[in-house]
């Protein structure tokens, strides 16, 4: 297998200034040699660390499609995953219950349809689609506004976990990059770019999810939109959009079929993989696993939430833990696949 990273010979004496810099992090750093000494650390100390060139042939091509496409992409987990089909879903940061259920149980079809589910990280909306996707035994992309190396929001560190494990990190940033309200809007063209189309669920009318939404229609992807009912503030920016030509969705089935003769080689090579999926898990252990989440929980409130009784509920545990989809933790089980 072609290891995909930027050497750090390459770092250190094949960039230009300017690109040195850039990986610096800023142009009036002392010592910039510190800095990229940080950045060989970081790429070494893991397989699952990588940096992307503009130049390698693994760069995504449709972010090459990009004007302002960024020099470099630093990835935590599957770096192969940046060039599949996806589908980037965002939305409110604070959404309706419904509307964060939507967003899910939409990521989870269209997860197991094949495609790679590509969003911000943020709360909300954001959050829900990327644990859909994971859901379905899918795979997703979190594009970051920060460097990869920081969890933003801290409460999503069993989020980014579980997507460094099952999906990609992704940010042009460089590495200890805290959050900047300047970085959000940046991040969306790299959400935008890398995917096949953009759904918005729930979103105000003065809200990111629009400037990922119009940088969309820029890239020529298609953008697509909930409708709502008008009384709802969240459902404004998603109109909005409709009334500007989005593509109305009130299923997954909607998107694939608009997408359809892009997507439909792939989604013959993922029928079978669902299936052999299907089979090995039973129907009661997809239902405890619905029911943890993706935070530590314990047993009793799995029973409750479930309506398991504590010793079957404790079998089917046992069974999810060697088949290495849950691990026993203080306080509870955590969900890890």
């Amino acid at each position: 297998m072609v290891t995909l990273k930027l050497s750090f010979q390459q770092l250190k004496a094949g960039l230009p200034d300017k690109l040195a810099q850039y990986i610096a992090g800023n142009p009036e750093t002392p010592d910039i040699s510190e800095r990229l000494t940080y950045t060989r650390n970081w790429l070494e100390s893991s397989e699952a660390h990588h940096i992307l060139s503009f130049n390698c042939p693994e760069y995504p091509a449709r972010l090459k499609e990009v004007p302002d496409a960024p020099p470099l992409l630093y990835v935590i987990g599957n770096p192969k995953l940046l060039s599949e089909p996806q589908l980037a879903i965002v939305g409110s940061r604070r959404p309706t219950p419904q509307g964060c259920r939507l967003a899910y149980d939409l990521a989870l079809e269209l997860g197991k349809s094949g495609l790679v589910i590509t969003s911000g990280l943020a709360l909300g909306i954001d959050a829900a689609a990327h644990q859909g996707v994971l859901s379905s035994y899918g795979s997703t992309v979190a594009v970051l506004g920060t460097g990869v190396d920081q969890v933003y929001p801290r409460n999503h560190r069993n989020l980014y976990s579980l997507i460094a494990q099952q999906g990609a990190i992704v940010s042009e940033f460089p590495l200890g990059t805290s959050a900047s309200p300047g970085h959000f809007p940046r991040r969306n063209r790299i959400i935008s770019g890398l995917s096949l189309g953009v759904l918005v669920v729930e979103a105000e009318q003065k809200s990111g999810s629009l400037i990922s939404a119009r940088l969309a229609a820029e890239q020529g992807r298609d953008v697509f939109a909930v409708p709502g009912s008008v009384l709802n503030p969240l459902s404004k920016g998603c109109h909005q959009l409709l009334r500007e030509g989005a593509v109305l969705v009130e299923n997954h089935e909607d998107i694939l079929a608009e997408l359809q003769p892009l997507l439909e080689p792939m989604l013959e090579e993922t029928e079978a993989e669902s299936e052999i999926v299907s089979d090995v898990i039973n129907s009661q252990h997809l239902h405890v696993l619905d029911c943890m989440g993706f935070d530590v929980a314990s047993m009793d409130l799995l029973s409750q939430v479930s309506g398991l009784p504590c010793e079957e509920l404790s079998v089917v545990l046992t069974e999810l833990e060697m088949e290495g989809l849950v691990q026993s933790v203080p306080g509870g089980f955590l969900r890890v696949r």
